[in-house]
């Protein structure tokens, strides 16, 4: 503990001396926490909007607290599993094929029913599931999949600032758990948001497969040494 409050010191003491890295890296981790909480909440709302008031209410409930356990369990282990050689390279991989599913849902979504709860998820293109059983299990299945991207992408970015690393697994699970269902409103009436937040998990994505092949600790070419 001691050693993660260090951490957390010393980078944000780069941040108020004007380190450009830093900031950087800063910049980067909230906005991607802002664009994929926004995203989470609207494809959550999305999958429940076919269910009655009640019904729909208890799936939205197990989502944004199910994307809080799951983002805070891999925020525990994410930044030892980036110490495996490839992982980092296939954590750039996803964060590439989420950048891609987030074009297709700013560029062409299609129409949803929406709930009312979640402000913007009527234009997200997710079909409603049938069936409270069948709405529980699909976001749960989300919430995995979003939850991981979240943090490769902040683990990404802020890789050489581990105490920045630290505070923006933080934020990113209390804007999930506080603020969501706002992101997503703000997202949906503000699309330049969404997309600023894609380059910037494009660029995460290019930045992580690139040390992911090359780095002297954990790159793939150390494989063939």
């Amino acid at each position: 503990m001691q050693e993660i409050w260090g951490h957390i010191v010393a980078d944000f003491a780069g941040l108020f001396s004007g380190s450009g890295s830093a900031w950087l890296a800063f910049g980067q981790v909230i906005l991607i926490d802002i664009v994929l909480a926004g995203d989470n909440a609207i494809v959550i709302g999305a999958l429940a909007a076919g269910l009655p008031a009640d019904q729909r209410k208890k799936v939205i409930l197990i989502g944004i607290v199910a994307a809080l356990v799951l983002r805070i369990g891999f925020a525990l282990v994410v930044t030892q599993l980036l110490q495996v050689i490839g992982l980092v390279f296939a954590g750039g991989v996803l964060l590439l094929w989420v950048a891609w599913k987030m074009w297709r849902e700013i560029g062409h979504g299609g129409e949803s029913a929406g709930s009312p709860e979640i402000a913007g998820d009527e234009h997200s293109g997710v079909k409603p599931a049938k069936s409270f059983a069948s709405a529980a299990w699909a976001v749960a299945v989300a919430d995995v999949s979003m939850s991981l991207d979240n943090v490769l992408a902040v683990a990404g970015a802020a890789r050489d600032h581990p105490g920045i690393l630290m505070v923006g697994l933080v934020i990113a699970v209390a804007l999930m758990g506080v603020a969501a269902n706002i992101i997503a409103k703000y997202i949906e009436r503000y699309r330049w948001i969404a997309w600023i937040g894609l380059a910037v998990i494009v660029y995460v994505a290019g930045s992580m497969i690139y040390t992911g092949i090359t780095d002297q600790e954990i790159g793939l070419l150390q494989l063939f040494r």
